[in-house]
This record gives C-alpha cells, sequence and structure tokens, in this order.
C-alpha cells in the first residue's frame, strides 16, 4: 500500500510545537504498516531555526509541496511579514495537484495570503481574530471552532487545536478507528466537545464613559443574583426606558438583558472553577430562574456543559 505524503512548512522561527504536532501524528503510527511518508520543507533544505533555540533539517525546498497528498502549515512566526512568493506559489500549485491543505494556527495566515481562504470559512488564534478580519475581510472566519473544513482546506484555532486538527484530518483519510489508535498512544482525547469559545478571555465591561450607566454596572453587579426591571432601572438612574436602553446599549456594545446574561455566565464560571457547589446551587447564585436555563444558557454561550466546564478548568470530576 502507497504511504500518503504529508509535506510540512517549516520556516525559521517555527514554534516547536506546532511543528512537533504533524511531525509526531503523521509519523509512526505504532504499526508495522506506515501510512505516511512525511516531507520537511523549507525556502532552502538544511537547517532551520525555531525561537526556542531548536532545529529541524529540512531536506527539501517548497517545490516538493506541489507533489504532496496533505501539505501542512503548523505556524507562522511574524504576522506582519508576508510569506515569500515561492511558499505561497508552492502552495496554490498544491492546491490545483489536488492536496489537502492545512493551516495550524497562525498558518491560516500563510493560506489567507495566498488566496487560497478567499470565500471559505476559516479559523485561527482568537488572539488575533481581529487583525485577521482586518487584513482578510474576504475570509469567513470562525473563532469559535477548534477546526474547521471548506473544500478540503482545513484551518485551525490556536496551539493544542493542532492536535484536535491533526486527528480530524487522519480520520477523514483512514477513518476513526486509526485516528482513535493514535490519540490513545499521544494520551489525548480523539475528539474534543465545545469550540475555543470556552478559552477566550472576553470580560464584561464593568466601566464606560457614562457616569450613569457605571452607576447601573455597579447596581447590577451587586444583584446580579436578583431580578431585573428595565423600568425600575431607569428610574434608579433617572433616565426613561427608551434613553437607558439607548445609552446602555451605546456605553457596553450590548442590551442590558445581554449584559446581565453575561455577568452571570461569568459568575458562575468562577464558582464552578473554585468551588464545589451543585449546579443547582450556582444557578441560583448567578440568579437563573431555574438548572435547566442555566444549562441551556451556559452551552450555548460556551459550547459545553457546566459540568465540561468544572472538570476542563478545575482538572476532578464534579460530585454532581
Amino acid at each position: 500500500m502507497s504511504t500518503t505524503r504529508v509535506a510540512i512548512v517549516a520556516t525559521e522561527g517555527y514554534s516547536t510545537f506546532h511543528l512537533s504536532v504533524p511531525l509526531i501524528l503523521f509519523g509512526d503510527t505504532g504499526d508495522e504498516t506506515s501510512l505516511f511518508s512525511r516531507l520537511i520543507c523549507a525556502e532552502e533544505p538544511g537547517l532551520v531555526w525555531s525561537k526556542d533555540g531548536t532545529a529541524v533539517k529540512a531536506e527539501y525546498g517548497f517545490e516538493a509541496l506541489e507533489s504532496a497528498d496533505i501539505v501542512v502549515v503548523p505556524f507562522w512566526e511574524n504576522i506582519d511579514r508576508r510569506p515569500s512568493a515561492g511558499l505561497l506559489t508552492s502552495l496554490v500549485n498544491a492546491r490545483q495537484n489536488g492536496a489537502t491543505l492545512v493551516g495550524l494556527c497562525l498558518g491560516t495566515f500563510v493560506l489567507a495570503h495566498a488566496g487560497l481562504l478567499d470565500d471559505r470559512r476559516a479559523s485561527t488564534h482568537w488572539q488575533f481574530e481581529a487583525v485577521f478580519q482586518q487584513r482578510f475581510p474576504q475570509v469567513r472566519l470562525d473563532v469559535n471552532v477548534l477546526y474547521v473544513e471548506d473544500d478540503r482546506i482545513i484551518t485551525s484555532a490556536g496551539t493544542a487545536a493542532a492536535l484536535d486538527c491533526c486527528l480530524y484530518v487522519i480520520r477523514q483519510r483512514f477513518g476513526a478507528q486509526v485516528a482513535n489508535h493514535i490519540a490513545r498512544r499521544m494520551v489525548t482525547p480523539p475528539y474534543r466537545e465545545g469550540g475555543q469559545v470556552q478559552y477566550i478571555e472576553r470580560q464584561v465591561p464593568h466601566n464606560t464613559t457614562d457616569s450613569r450607566i457605571n452607576t447601573l454596572l455597579d447596581f447590577l453587579q451587586q444583584h446580579v443574583h436578583e431580578s431585573h426591571d428595565i423600568d425600575a432601572l431607569a428610574r434608579r438612574v433617572s433616565m426613561s426606558r427608551r434613553t437607558l436602553t439607548r445609552h446602555f446599549q451605546t456605553s457596553t456594545g450590548m442590551s442590558i438583558g445581554e449584559w446581565i446574561s453575561r455577568e452571570r455566565i461569568h459568575r458562575s464560571q468562577e464558582l464552578l472553577e473554585t468551588t464545589d457547589l451543585a449546579i443547582e446551587r450556582v444557578s441560583e447564585q448567578v440568579g437563573f430562574q431555574s438548572a435547566v436555563t442555566f444549562r441551556q444558557t451556559f452551552r450555548q454561550k460556551l459550547g459545553v456543559s457546566p459540568v465540561e466546564w468544572r472538570k476542563t478548568f478545575r482538572g476532578t470530576m464534579p460530585a454532581d
């Protein structure tokens, strides 16, 4: 049986972790039969140095990408630098020759520079969401997913999502049994629930340039567990209902109801991470009408259940 040719791009200043993920997952599977043959490709064959002081030997130039079955761009060291014409041309030719293209983390920037993601869904690290969208408005960026495929072009979110993405590539080509076997050898889940939204640090706004809105936010923070009537909130800050809703939206970028919901979710995250309270008690303390509503809202906002969140961020099995 012929092996699948996987070309892995190595550039100066590469991330050791990001490069090691495809090297390992598309390497020795622990069986007698080799599924993959790896081609480490660089601008010029020879030693390529990482930002961490390690080096990898590239035996091929970028022209080898054009004959690969799968091409992986594991990282891109400087998002402000355009990739070389040689790399971009080889990626385009590889695509035209039928290769599956994979951009891990900031490797998505390289595929976007090549014009390969135009009018397609893509993912990258959430910290670089705004920069990516500004530079490549023609790409439909999805910052929630861990990875996404659009017409044989697969891109992933940051760092550890590279594992999820490469396992997905293996699962698509060789089936779940092979992917699960490799995942077990790596001691990593073959599939993770949720998206990268659960790792994004997005604080609920607590201060604005409007002093009356700030007064209201202080009050809501202290009474987030209570139910609130907009007319009563408007009277508290001496505004009409209409004026309050307009000022609140302008100052915070969201409605009053959305702000309260986000603050309750944020409080619940803290309780799940730092206490052993049952889910029902967490729901009560942050102001949800019922545990059912809390669970539904939590999953809708973060892509995982409260129990899964606690398990992930505490590293222990919850009592409930």
